[in-house]
């Protein structure tokens, strides 16, 4: 049994293609496209994320921001992308691996937000799909875990096309616009 990663990331950024879009980590050319996107989303993704600091749109905070991604893929506890469609590289929406954990776990928890002009159109469904053999195979995890608030279905059924299975209820389990909010907690395995 593999218990450490043996990718290292001083190789090319992880470039992910699945049926209709591009995986790939975020570079800070990707700023003014990403903050617009997620402005204009603003009221359809409070409700399911975490309290916007003040200053969440501009260009230092996307700055420190990429700092961390980067600091968080060396020491492999996290990998955030972005999803671009991949008829115009136009990016849609954010997908991350966090939370990784090595040794006898071997597991990580996935997260994703959609802009809003883009939602419903499958290509969340796709990203996920496309990250989930680097997750079991360049990453070699054995398990992928997600979790979402219970009222958010269109999150519960792509996390069900996706080939998650349904494992347990978790009440006041993250802090969602300002609430402690109850999740529904998902996981493959990598033999699913």
């Amino acid at each position: 049994m593999a218990f450490f990663r043996t990718v290292s990331f001083s190789e090319p950024q992880p470039f992910i293609e699945g049926d209709t879009v591009i995986v790939r980590m975020p570079q800070m050319s990707d700023h003014d496209e990403w903050a617009a996107l997620r402005e204009k989303s603003r009221k359809f993704l409070v409700p399911w994320e975490p309290t916007w600091p003040a200053d969440d749109l501009t260009r230092a905070s996307f700055r420190r921001r990429l700092k961390r991604y980067a600091e968080d893929a060396r020491s492999d506890q996290a990998y955030a992308f972005f999803v671009l469609r991949r008829a115009d590289n136009a990016i849609v929406g954010g997908l991350t691996l966090a939370n990784v954990r090595r040794g006898v776990a071997q597991a990580g928890s996935v997260g994703y937000w959609m802009g809003e002009p883009f939602a419903r159109q499958g290509y969340m469904t796709a990203a996920v799909k496309a990250m989930l053999p680097f997750c079991f195979s360049t990453l070699r995890l054995h398990r992928v875990e997600a979790a979402c608030i219970p009222t958010n279905v269109p999150s519960i059924r792509l996390l069900e096309k996706c080939g998650f299975v349904r494992e347990g209820y978790a009440r006041e389990y993250l802090c969602i616009n300002g609430l402690w909010q109850d999740h529904v907690l998902y996981a493959r395995l990598a033999r699913d």
